[in-house]
């Protein structure tokens, strides 16, 4: 009941907030049959089909809504008949606690929905519906006598339960009906999660209200009224919401050190299975590690030493004899999305805020501090790979790196320092409090690495496409297998992008290989150079844990004026004596998503899904087919499928040899890199000559997935599937069951289905060109954070939803994942 408590207020959270959304799913049962929907118009924008959509769903959430209220009070008469017998279930009181204002709020339901639904059925514009939204408003007085009453009911039906096994099997099965278009969906449910449904039933109304004003016009009858009924439910929530104490946690500890600063640096250390933001220094003699003291406004900052060891303690053990990983606590991948989502619509705030020179910088200063909170929780639960510190006569440390590269510079730093004749010393305790406040001073990185904490001045990175060629590497003093790795910064932390395949053998790699990285924000590009190692002996069983052997590194900063320009431009990163030679080029995401309708009208590539699935007596393209059964057959556990980018000129020979039907294709395909088959299967849908979901349908994708209520959001995805061409549905719904597939082995393949729909989403929809242009955005961050957040957002909705079947969707016939 406590989880469903938190949730409910987090709900009430967002409502009274009146941020975004978007993402606030439940999950019910029923399936429901809604009346017949027309399909989508020209008028979009004024509205009306938004609106009828979300009073649709909502009606249908409405009538499950009543059929469980109507569930709840089945037993009561029967029980208030044996009251007054000589052996009765329960006391009339207990009766009246339990069921108290449960009849009211029936009675309240059913009469709007009676009103309701007539409405929806003569649907037109002149139809209102302000006026029953507004009298069920101002009857919340009903809700707030039952959310007083609501603890002590569940706890009297508890007790009752447990002194009466009458009433317990009563309590433990009742049958709630299913809406009246199906047939036979009886289900049952406990007393106990039915008398929370009012609960849960007011932050939902709430939501609607959100959602229809949103899409009334302010000109039509209905909005004035619609403000006044969202005045007095958010006054509502308001006066809940006061009464329920916030539960917070606080941390605390001490101990502490000075000499020669070598190197410092923000990292996530893991102490009892759990992140803690750690500013490590690594001293000419030891190695100590610190955090930042909370001091009064005003103060000077101070640090707190958690330990120190002396680097004459210090040793790393080699890969094979490690211990494994203890536990770490992580998050799941879709909250670090949804941490993006939000700093990336908290930048656009920013922006909007800045340019309309309102001169409220308390209003700017107030989105930087939340941007600040998203970012520094971002920072602290993305690193993964393990960097250990063992001390040869104390405890180890572990500590969890965004990045292979910042892990081979402490190991660096540190052996170097290893290497020479150290002394141990122990430090008094006064010693230590005069080192740890040095640090304050000697520190070289002076902020946690977030956006929050940049000038205004500073770049705000790149959003789109790199392309690099990774050419070759000189210098090696013998020959080896060789084989380099991509990263690029995105937000605040560093992610592998591409990997070259490996060279056997050489002291001068030749790799000319081109990949395509997609930039967030990215200011940095970095490439390792690593021997590949194939000896099984060494290798180690933690995750993420890199064995082979990395020869060098290095990284070039992404400067816009350099980067831009329409020609390649050739660079040399030097590296432990290695030299590496590369050329980059930049395309914005405008330029790259550009599609261009081929010429050639018997290929596939730039060829309508409809005239490619016509000339093939086709469902699905052949191309989509025979990709998914080769990513399927020996992809499906590669690390980062469709995240690593393949090899372009890879790419490219396989685009020629399906736009030319090449009869050795399928020979072609088992020989090729996997990443080069995915990237192919990325590329077929970014070059359509219009996206998948269709430029019609983009504007009310956008629209549907805004929609802050369940019910109303159900309704309107699964008739804008409904809407799409029939090739373009039954290839969407062949790819989305193959994601899923891919997906269900994300233990070994680190690909969720949220990291799949960012890959997948901008590619599969996004606005037509018209549309771009009538946008006026100038900002490439508020292009990113706006429209492909959102993009992402719907892909995921369909890649989270249960199964989606072709011949369902024909026969209108909805399945609700939402709760009501």
């Amino acid at each position: 009941m406590e989880e469903d408590e938190d949730e409910v207020l987090g709900l009430l959270n967002k409502v009274l907030e009146d941020e975004d959304l978007f993402d606030n799913e439940m999950d019910l049962d029923c399936p429901f049959t809604p009346v017949e929907l027309r399909t989508f118009k020209g008028d979009m924008e004024k509205g009306l089909e938004m609106k009828k959509l979300v009073l649709s769903g909502f009606l249908a959430s409405e009538e499950i809504y009543i059929n469980q209220l109507e569930a709840l009070l089945l037993p009561m008469k029967p029980l208030k008949a044996t009251a007054t017998t000589s052996k009765p279930v329960l006391t009339m009181e207990q009766i009246d606690t339990i069921f108290f204002m449960i009849q009211d709020i029936f009675e309240i339901h059913k009469e709007f929905y009676d009103a309701l639904f007539p409405n929806i059925q003569q649907w037109d514009e002149k139809v209102t519906v302000g006026h029953l939204f507004q009298k069920l408003a101002s009857q919340l007085g009903v809700y707030k006598a039952f959310v007083d009453n609501y603890k002590v009911a569940v706890e009297t039906a508890e007790k009752c339960s447990q002194a009466n096994s009458q009433f317990q099997k009563i309590s433990e099965n009742l049958k709630v009906k299913g809406p009246k278009e199906s047939k036979d969906c009886t289900t049952t449910a406990t007393m106990e999660a039915l008398l929370y449904k009012p609960i849960d039933r007011v932050t939902r109304s709430t939501l609607v209200l959100h959602d229809l004003l949103k899409h009334t016009p302010k000109d039509h009858p209905d909005f004035p009224l619609l403000q006044d009924a969202l005045r007095i439910s958010q006054n509502f929530l308001s006066s809940i919401n006061e009464e329920i104490d916030p539960r917070r946690t606080a941390v605390t500890t001490p101990k502490g050190e000075a000499r020669q600063l070598v190197k410092d640096g923000f990292l996530v250390e893991v102490s009892e299975g759990t992140r803690k933001l750690r500013h490590v220094f690594l001293f000419t003699d030891l190695l100590l590690c610190a955090k930042m003291k909370k001091t009064a406004v005003g103060r000077h900052q101070q640090y707190e030493c958690k330990w120190y060891i002396p680097l004459a303690d210090v040793s790393f053990q080699t890969l094979d004899d490690s211990d494994s990983l203890p536990h770490v606590q992580t998050l799941p991948e879709h909250e670090i999305e949804e941490m993006k989502i939000k700093i990336s619509s908290i930048k656009s705030e920013i922006q909007k805020e800045k340019k309309a020179q309102k001169g409220q910088s308390r209003n700017v200063d107030r989105l930087r501090k939340k941007m600040n909170e998203q970012e520094s929780c971002l920072l602290l639960h993305s690193p993964t790979i393990p960097f250990r510190i063992h001390n040869k006569h104390g405890k180890n440390h572990l500590f969890l790196l965004s990045s292979d590269y910042e892990r081979s510079e402490w190991r660096e730093s540190i052996q170097k320092l290893l290497k020479k004749d150290l002394q141990p010393c122990v430090l008094s305790s006064v010693e230590l409090q005069v080192l740890t406040g040095s640090c304050f001073k000697l520190r070289t990185v002076h902020n946690i690495p977030v956006t929050s904490n940049k000038d205004d001045e500073e770049s705000p990175g790149l959003y789109g496409f790199l392309h690099v060629i990774v050419h070759k590497a000189m210098g090696l003093k013998e020959c080896a297998n060789m084989y380099c790795t991509l990263e690029v910064d995105s937000f605040g932390y560093f992610v592998s992008k591409a990997k070259t395949r490996v060279f056997r053998d050489t002291t001068e790699p030749q790799w000319n290989e081109e990949f395509e990285i997609e930039l967030e924000g990215s200011q940095c590009l970095r490439i390792l150079c690593y021997e590949k190692c194939y000896d099984k002996s060494k290798l180690n069983k933690d995750d993420n844990e890199i064995v082979d052997k990395i020869m060098g590194k290095g990284q070039v900063q992404l400067d816009p004026q350099t980067v831009q320009s329409k020609n390649w431009h050739m660079d040399v990163i030097e590296m432990n004596g290695i030299k590496v030679e590369f050329s980059m080029k930049f395309t914005s995401r405008d330029l790259s998503l550009k599609r261009t309708p081929s010429k050639k009208q018997s290929g596939v590539f730039g060829v309508k899904i409809s005239v490619v699935t016509k000339r093939e007596r086709s469902k699905v393209p052949y191309i989509v087919r025979q990709c998914i059964e080769e990513v399927e057959k020996r992809g499906i556990d590669e690390v980062g499928i469709y995240r690593i980018s393949g090899v372009a000129t890879d790419i490219q020979a396989l685009k020629a040899a399906f736009d030319a039907n090449t009869k050795d294709i399928l020979m072609m395909l088992s020989d090729m890199d996997i990443n080069a088959i995915a990237g192919t299967l990325k590329l077929y849908f970014r070059e359509l000559p219009e996206p998948l979901l269709t430029d019609r349908l983009y504007p009310a994708f956008m629209e549907g997935i805004a929609l802050s209520d369940p019910a109303a959001k159900e309704n309107c995805m699964m008739h804008l599937l409904r809407s799409l061409p029939d090739p373009n549905l039954i290839t969407f719904l062949t790819l989305l069951e193959h994601l899923k597939r891919v997906a269900e082995k994300e233990p070994v393949n680190k690909m969720s289905l949220h990291n799949l729909a960012t890959v997948f989403g901008p590619t599969l929809l996004r606005p037509s060109e018209s549309e771009s242009s009538k946008a006026h955005i100038t900002l490439a961050s508020d292009i990113w954070s706006h429209d492909v957040m959102a993009q992402v957002q719907v892909l995921l909705y369909y890649l989270q939803h249960p199964p989606i079947s072709f011949a369902e969707l024909k026969k209108n016939t909805l399945y609700f994942s939402t709760d009501v």
